[in-house]
């Protein structure tokens, strides 16, 4: 019989951080999602948060708000979509010795794609502009590829098509 495996408090709140980032990935990529499926994708975002703001560091940090505005954008929650999209960029720029080029370009587009669901389309061009810059200049081939692709997909909400 197999002995349990035993985690530190540490190793217990990266594991369940990292599990619940992608169970949120599984139910954005779900093509059906109900309204429940959209309140558990809500949870699982910001429990994938809460365990790395104990796990992690302030870049893992940065990466959760990013994600937490995807999925405020991807259900259409102005508000909040343009709230964790301004916290990601606060703490894209407080840490910027943490900071992975693609965070950056990242952080831009958050940034971008909340403003597009805000129909306010100048700070859309303007985050827009500043997030493919940053993606041009992200070094790893690989990265770049990941990132122009997130950046040309996704809805923009009528203000620029994909």
């Amino acid at each position: 019989m197999d002995q349990p495996k035993v985690y530190t408090e540490a190793e217990a709140e990266r594991f369940f951080a990292i599990r619940f980032h992608g169970k949120t990935w599984d139910l954005l990529d779900k093509p059906d999602r109900t309204p429940a499926d959209n309140e558990v994708l809500v949870d699982y975002v910001h429990a994938s948060l809460a365990h790395w703001r104990t796990a992690g560091t302030p870049l893992h940090e940065q990466r959760g708000l990013w994600f937490l505005s995807r999925v405020y954008s991807v259900l259409g929650q102005v508000q909040s979509a343009l709230y964790y999209a301004n916290r990601c960029q606060e703490l894209t720029l407080a840490h910027p010795e943490l900071m992975q080029d693609f965070d950056t370009a990242f952080a831009f587009e958050a940034l971008a794609r909340a403003h597009a669901l805000a129909g306010n389309k100048a700070e859309m061009e303007n985050y827009l502009h500043l997030a493919q810059q940053a993606g041009d200049a992200i070094q790893e081939e690989e990265d770049r590829k990941i990132f122009k692709d997130s950046l040309a997909g996704g809805d923009w909400y009528g203000l620029i098509s994909s």
